[in-house]
């Protein structure tokens, strides 16, 4: 019987990285830059076809990532002492990812909707007035402000093990060699 890798790889390390930033770039650019947009800027057609790649990138990654956790060795759950903070983080890593998806996949709903892909990508046609005309544009909305709250929620619970359980989590999702390799 072969022991849990302290650490996860190098590769998962990287997808990790590479999707907070994602998806914090997304959240970002959706909130603050596509959101103040106005339908008739001829930008926010730029913008948009963006927002679409990186999402269809985000969707991409997640699945190997969920993937990668099913068929290669992972370290054991962290764990605080508390029964229900450590059952509180399981649900947040998986939560993490069913919010991502739904995100990404309510956001290729309102593109079906509205018939972003020619319009964006093919230069067919003109944004709708409103995208809240679709009814899945409100549930990307909510999805992407619970998405945010919980990474929000991810970063504390990293920041609490490491500084106050003083456990060295972050050396978990940095490049290093695991003990255990």
């Amino acid at each position: 019987m072969t022991s849990k890798p302290s650490r996860y790889n190098n590769f998962q390390i990287i997808l990790h990285w590479l999707t907070a930033i994602l998806i914090l770039f997304t959240l970002f650019i959706g909130q603050f830059v596509l959101e103040q947009t106005p339908n008739s800027d001829p930008i926010k057609v730029d913008g948009l076809r963006g927002h679409m790649i990186i999402g269809s990138v985000i969707i991409i990654i997640v699945i190997v990532r969920v993937i990668l956790a099913e068929v290669s060795a992972q370290p054991p759950h962290a764990t605080t002492g508390r029964k229900f903070l450590d059952k509180l983080g399981v649900v947040a890593h998986y939560s993490l990812n069913i919010l991502a998806l739904l995100v990404a996949f309510s956001g290729i709903g309102i593109a079906v909707q509205a018939d972003l892909f020619a319009i964006v990508f093919g230069g067919q046609g003109a944004l709708p007035k409103d995208f809240f005309e679709f009814p899945l544009r409100l549930a990307h909305g909510v999805l992407t402000k619970l998405l945010g709250a919980l990474i929000f929620l991810h970063v504390v619970g990293a920041l609490y093990h490491q500084f106050h359980l003083k456990d060295q989590l972050f050396r978990r999702m940095w490049f290093g060699k695991s003990e255990n390799n």
